[in-house]
């Protein structure tokens, strides 16, 4: 992995939240009540998780998302500012609280409930406030946790000036052609393939898609084709404390490795790495590495 002189400027279109962590001895099964023995809050949202991850890794981040006018929200716009991530165009609406998310946690497996909120007013006029960083950006990072219209126009808006786009496609939703085509990369879990391409045959895809399409699973390994054969990349966590926010953290890295113009597989591994760092604390940026610990 090589790091150029050039500071990477990254655009992240996407969601907030705060994340209420409940640990318990087992994920609930329907109708089954559970005592959890300890909770804890965190930052998170998948586009606020990206914006942190990049800034850390030494990128120049703008996140263009959507949190209530709430005590929340201002937490969420604390963070980020101490984080070095530019708000100028975190939207701020009256009409929601600020988004959330329900984890509940036992032996590294987890369940999520995301209540969107403020994420959902999230809008097209928006990303067109931002319009002038678009023609200047490098990267544009999004994922599935706003409306797909405010998706659309974003990949619209980053190829209008020739710009690269990256998704991590979580959580899962049919994508059309539309966005499919014009996406420089794509990251998705091996559990939701059928779901985003409307086809569950792995290889198909890959084949299909190479070195565009890259799936992830939860023991922190990456497969993808590369034009001539499948190419599987594993980095084997030292440490699990939790799983949350590492297909984001991949996604930071991947994405950070693709500015400074490295090679496919070395984003890849540098992706898995950041990962397998975020796995070791609690909490989705947490353990997000910094570009301190790689120079």
């Amino acid at each position: 992995m090589n790091f150029s002189s050039e500071q990477p400027k990254i655009i992240v279109v996407g969601s907030s939240s705060i994340d209420l962590i409940l640990e318990t001895e087992k994920v609930p099964c329907a109708g089954e009540t559970v005592i959890a023995y300890n909770s804890e809050s965190y930052f998170g949202g998948k586009g606020a998780n990206q914006a942190v991850g990049a800034a850390r890794l030494g990128a120049s981040v703008f996140f263009v998302g959507c949190v209530g006018m709430d005590p929340l929200g201002q937490q969420i716009m604390r963070n980020m500012v101490s984080e070095n991530v530019n708000v100028g165009f975190v939207f701020e609406t009256d009409q929601e609280s600020t988004g959330t998310a329900y984890v509940t946690t036992a032996d590294g497996s987890s369940g999520i409930v995301v209540v969107p909120a403020a994420n959902n007013y999230l809008s097209i006029e928006h990303v067109e406030a931002a319009d002038k960083y678009f023609h200047t950006t490098d990267l544009v990072l999004l994922q599935l946790e706003v409306s797909i219209e405010v998706i659309r126009y974003a990949v619209k808006k980053a190829k209008k000036y020739g710009k690269k786009v990256g998704l991590y496609a979580s959580p899962a939703q049919p994508l059309g052609d539309d966005i499919l085509d014009n996406i420089d990369f794509i990251i998705a879990k091996s559990s939701e393939l059928h779901i985003i391409f409307g086809e569950d045959q792995r290889e198909v895809i890959l084949k299909k898609y190479f070195n565009k399409v890259f799936v992830r699973d939860d023991v922190n390994s990456t497969v993808y084709f590369d034009g001539t054969e499948m190419k599987y990349c594993r980095h084997d966590k030292e440490k699990t404390v939790q799983t949350m926010g590492m297909g984001d953290a991949f996604t930071t890295g991947f994405s950070i490795a693709l500015c400074h113009k490295n090679s496919i597989e070395e984003c890849v591994n540098f992706g898995n790495e950041v990962s397998a760092r975020v796995s070791g604390k609690k909490g989705s940026q947490t353990g997000l590495p910094r570009i301190s610990d790689f120079i």
